[in-house]
């Protein structure tokens, strides 16, 4: 994503009720148009704890909206993978996944579901939007903290780094949302189902209130050599970051707490509307969950999970059963009247906040519908039973090799 190569921190003082406190914005230094959105920090979270791996403020950008959409909200949770040892996560802290020392103000022009472009994105062009920072690495869901290998303290605060985001957000106008949608990415497409319900209760009955899990709906399967290695991954980061808050307590009582981190079980206890947006080849996936390095020490897979057209006939049979057993794991959103799907057949990971993906004549297509017309169809009620599920690759014609494959 394009950033401006310089930016400019001030300090801005905004009122609200309570002390006051400062907000720290860095701004872009007279851009030519689009305009980059400004980062800014909560200072004041410091003193509740919420704070990036590093200790440093945690920070979002938001662009105001504008006529009919004043009153309307879309809050974008980032993602960025997860750190699931006292090494990893020490790593994540020199770059903008661990500390917002390394964010800067970043472009929502060209961003898909985020972009004011009412061509390219119809439905929420002129709402309030908003790109929440992930620096905590559990899916904005950890509260805990650790010692570093160099004496350092590691802060797991992704749970009140999302809550102190959200209650700044209530104060300049959230709270006061007719609309309001909850979307997120990868990690941030975990972190909305995480949250969903928590961010639902925050309004009243008659707001709009749903949420958008994109690329989120990661499996609990097993690797070609057989291991459940991506289980054994996210019993890291369950347990470092002691994530039992934010898990389902329905779920909690008969299941251990990882298997209830995954989004089959997640999606059983969620009363909210949701729409799961993803592909049943997700090039991610197919990379950590089905084949990663440690199951593949000859490299027989490289190739193919490189690119999807350079699979065997043998790997792509095994590409068909993972597919399939995303399928039967999404059955719990296909009984759910209220809730959406688009289940694509493309090689790719995360679609809504990618141009490309959301809303362009490359854009992948379900019963003639691009991701951005299925989304605006479900949440606006334009119409009914928005569930689209693919066939096997490669049976859809409008799946680019185009479309973004981001590690």
């Amino acid at each position: 994503m394009a950033v401006t190569a310089a930016a400019v921190l001030v300090l801005v003082l905004l009122s609200y009720s309570g002390p006051l406190c400062p907000r720290l914005v860095r701004a872009s230094p007279s851009p030519l148009p689009p305009e980059p959105v400004a980062l800014t920090l909560l200072a004041c979270a410091t003193e509740k704890g919420a704070v990036c791996l590093d200790g440093t403020p945690p920070g979002y950008h938001l662009q105001r909206g504008s006529g009919s959409g004043s009153r309307s909200w879309l809050i974008h949770l980032e993602g960025g993978g997860w750190c699931n040892t006292i090494e990893s996560c020490s790593d994540r802290r020199m770059s903008m996944l661990g500390s917002s020392n390394f964010m800067k103000p970043i472009e929502f022009a060209g961003n898909g579901i985020l972009d004011s472009d009412p061509q390219l994105n119809p439905d929420f062009y002129n709402w309030n939007r908003v790109r929440v920072r992930y620096c905590d690495g559990a899916s904005f869901s950890g509260d805990a903290e650790a010692r570093a290998q160099d004496g350092s303290i590691l802060h797991f605060r992704g749970l009140r780094i999302y809550e102190a985001v959200i209650d700044e957000l209530m104060e300049k106008g959230l709270a006061s949302a007719t609309q309001a949608l909850l979307v997120g990415c990868s990690a941030g497409g975990l972190a909305t189902l995480l949250h969903c319900d928590d961010f639902s209760a925050r309004f009243s009955q008659e707001a709009s209130v749903k949420c958008l899990a994109d690329a989120g709906f990661f499996l609990d399967a097993r690797d070609i050599s057989g291991e459940r290695s991506f289980r054994s991954a996210f019993d890291g980061v369950v347990q470092l970051q002691n994530v039992r808050k934010v898990l389902p307590k329905n779920c909690l009582a008969n299941k251990d707490p990882t298997e209830c981190f995954f989004p089959a079980e997640l999606t059983k206890s969620i009363h909210t509307p949701v729409f799961i947006l993803n592909s049943a080849y997700d090039s991610s996936q197919i990379r950590y969950i089905l084949a990663p390095d440690s199951s593949d020490p000859d490299k027989l897979w490289l190739s193919c999970k490189d690119n999807i057209k350079n699979c065997n006939s043998i790997q792509t049979q095994l590409l068909h059963g993972f597919r399939n057993a995303m399928v039967n794991d999404m059955k719990v959103a296909q009984v759910k009247e209220d809730w959406g799907m688009f289940i694509d057949s493309c090689f790719t990971h995360c679609q809504a906040h990618y141009g490309i993906s959301w809303n362009s004549p490359i854009s992948p297509r379900l019963g003639n519908k691009t991701i951005a017309e299925a989304v605006g169809d479900w949440y606006t009620g334009r119409r009914q039973g928005v569930k689209y599920n693919d066939c096997e690759y490669p049976c859809n014609p409008t799946c680019s090799s185009l479309l973004p494959t981001p590690p």
